[in-house]
């Protein structure tokens, strides 16, 4: 039976989000309003976030200039760690380290150049309101105002995804109602995990433009009779996969379209969508297993379960510094470096190995033995644990 549809009290970003992202999940949310149950991803970005917001919050209202303090972070993140309920050292350890590396990245902080954090506001938007809550806006100079927006994603936003984000574009529309003096509007997603800050702006044709579409969506939202599953990459950390059917189904494999004739290429599409979208909820669920399995092999060599055998390995990355790498190749071939940097491009491995073969060739071989030696030495490594998985005999 079709969920009879409920008119917006209010819009927000999370609202439209979620029902751009998944109709389904929607309904289960706001219609049905079901018991969620957030994963981790979730709660330690509500963790994090609390901590930043109270810390920086401390600074506004005690007006202090100077660096932030990290013991006082430290206790912020204690307190915050007791009330989500999350477990594990290595997630402790995680969200230590994003709040450390915060309050080093931040310098001085003058309590004036913070306007608001956590910032409410109500949007008119067509024939609705869209509230939302704006992370951090700071005053830049007597024309510019920066909206910063934490985010604890583990992958980086693409260009394209920050230049066109509906959410920072409500929030910039938004700032210029609150703060109508600024004539510039600069919006940061500050990814913690990297300590990376994407940073755009928008014009008003854009913001025009998104405006309409939130609208859009509202509206779509108001006159569905329908609330089809999307799976995709996220559905294992949505906050109801134990209601989704479909969810359920994707993690059995199952499929609804099987093309028969390959040769009918709308069939072989509508195939490869289906099996694409499967594959995103597959492979976040299978990273989400392996995490548990990998947390478990932190203190033990091996894990043998149901017939396999699991252990964490490292492979070596080899990086060869561009300046030394070139003055030793420039020295044994008597090329210029210029010549040699056009010809390598970028100094990796395969392109070295390349030229070493190359030169095999022309110089004597236990000369360029000694000259991959000597490049060797120079080289930077790095180790990265990977997990490894093999069936038992």
């Amino acid at each position: 039976m079709t969920p009879e549809t409920k008119r917006n009290t209010h819009l927000s970003f999370s609202r439209l989000s979620r029902f751009e992202t998944c109709p389904l999940s929607y309904r289960f949310h706001y219609i049905d309003q079901l018991h969620a149950e957030p994963g981790v991803p979730l709660r330690f970005g509500k963790l994090v976030h609390a901590v930043l917001e109270n810390l920086v919050r401390e600074v506004i209202e005690d007006e202090l200039t100077g660096p932030l303090s990290e013991e006082r972070a430290l206790e912020l993140l204690r307190e915050a760690w007791h009330a989500s309920e999350l477990v594990g050292v290595e997630v402790f350890q995680e969200a230590l380290r994003i709040v450390r590396d915060f309050v080093r990245a931040q310098g001085v902080l003058d309590h004036r150049s913070v306007l608001a954090v956590e910032k409410e506001f109500w949007l008119p938007v067509g024939e609705f309101e869209v509230l939302g809550f704006i992370d951090r806006v700071d005053w830049v100079d007597d024309q510019t105002i920066e909206v910063i927006d934490y985010k604890t994603n583990r992958q980086l936003f693409t260009r394209e995804e920050v230049d066109t984000s509906l959410q920072l574009s409500l929030y910039a529309a938004a700032v210029r109602r609150l703060w109508p003096w600024a004539k510039k509007v600069k919006l940061t997603f500050l990814m913690l995990r990297h300590g990376v800050r994407l940073e755009t702006t928008r014009t008003e044709e854009q913001l025009t433009d998104a405006l309409a579409y939130a609208e859009l969506l509202g509206k779509q939202t108001e006159t569905a009779t329908e609330f089809p599953p999307r799976l995709n990459a996220n559905c294992s950390y949505c906050d109801h996969r134990q209601h989704c059917p479909a969810y359920a189904d994707a993690l059995k494999g199952k499929r609804e379209f099987i093309c028969i004739n390959l040769d009918d290429l709308e069939s072989v599409a509508r195939e490869r969508e289906e099996v694409a979208h499967l594959t995103k909820a597959l492979s976040a669920r299978k990273a989400e297993l392996e995490g548990i399995l990998k947390t478990h092999l932190q203190h033990r060599d091996e894990l043998v379960l149901g017939g396999v055998r699991y252990r964490m390995f490292n492979t070596t990355s080899v990086d060869y510094p561009l300046g030394p790498t070139l003055d030793v190749l420039s020295e044994a071939t008597g090329r210029s470096r210029e010549e040699l940097t056009s010809q390598l491009g970028t100094i990796d491995k395969k392109a070295l190995d390349a030229e070493l073969k190359r030169l095999g060739k022309t110089l004597d071989r236990s000369r360029v033995a000694l000259l991959k030696a000597e490049l060797e030495a120079r080289a930077d490594k790095t180790h990265s644990p990977r997990f490894w998985a093999k069936e038992v005999a």
